[in-house]
């Protein structure tokens, strides 16, 4: 087993149930300078776009490929991160993109229930060797939406995928079938709490009709014997400098000086190598 911060009752978890959640993976000062950087970073707004979830909501989300120096790539880059990414892939990892969720008070749309793989089997991913790591930057709660799953959905395997809105979602009549079988799980989380899931693991989340935010991170993470066979608009291999934990804090007061966000932003309107996230969306 690669050495790491998780557990090996975690690792377990992970494979049994095709998520692990681990509480307090960053502490409250890491996870204030994270909201409180995407709180007030003008970019990362100026970037964002929507995604009507089609039941009249609607999703912001900004998302970038490579990591940067920045805030944002300071948490994508630490080796707690980068090592419990490759804990679970047995593998040297990359970076595929990370994403900010803006699910925003009162008027944040739903996600319907989806597999990430069912989307980047598209760009030319063999395996379904990834993993996504959703960092809470606000408290998630069932009121404002939080993170549903359905445990050992990932064992079976990617399912068809179609539209609802400007959403690709699961076939539902299929995951109704699942959920009499499988139990389903909201993912209740504290700021600097950090959930690992599974590409083929089936999850969604509800309309924040809170009066609270419900901002969080999405790091994603292929494995490099798992490098794409073809170009698409999310990065082939690419090494990955990893950084040390400390970093965050470091970068994190920086940013309110002088550092800004430092990544190359897509956006599906501008970069015409991002027409194939028409469907990609997640969380």
């Amino acid at each position: 087993m690669r050495p790491g911060p998780l557990s090996p009752d975690q690792l377990a978890t992970y494979s049994r149930d095709g998520f692990v959640l681990v509480p307090s993976m960053f502490d409250q000062e890491e996870a204030g300078l994270l909201v409180r950087s995407a709180r007030e970073d003008r970019a990362l707004d100026q970037h964002s776009f929507g995604r009507a979830d089609g039941e009249g909501g609607e999703v912001r989300l900004s998302l970038w490929n490579h990591p940067g120096d920045g805030i944002y790539g300071m948490f994508a880059r630490c080796r707690r991160v980068v090592d419990a990414s490759e804990q679970i892939l047995d593998d040297e990892v990359y970076h595929y993109h990370s994403k900010m969720i803006m699910k925003d008070a009162l008027v944040g749309g739903a996600w319907a229930w989806h597999q990430d793989y069912g989307y980047w089997y598209q760009n030319g991913v063999l395996w379904p060797d990834l993993v996504s790591v959703f960092i809470a930057a606000d408290p998630c709660t069932i009121e404002n939406g939080c993170l549903q799953v359905i445990p050992g959905s990932h064992k079976l395997g990617r399912i068809d995928h179609t539209t609802t809105g400007d959403q690709a979602g699961a076939d539902l009549a299929r995951v109704n079938h699942i959920l009499t079988r499988l139990p389903l799980v909201h993912v209740e989380m504290n700021p600097g709490d950090t959930l690992f899931f599974h590409p083929n693991l089936l999850h969604r989340s509800d309309r924040n009709t809170s009066p609270n935010p419900r901002w969080s991170l999405i790091c994603c993470y292929n494995a490099r014997k798992n490098d794409p066979y073809k170009e698409s608009h999310h990065p082939r291999y690419t090494p990955l400098t990893k950084v040390d934990d400390a970093m965050i804090r470091t970068v994190g007061v920086k940013r309110f000086a002088d550092d800004p966000s430092d990544v190359a932003w897509l956006d599906p309107v501008e970069d015409q190598s991002s027409r194939g996230l028409a469907r990609e969306w997640s969380d």
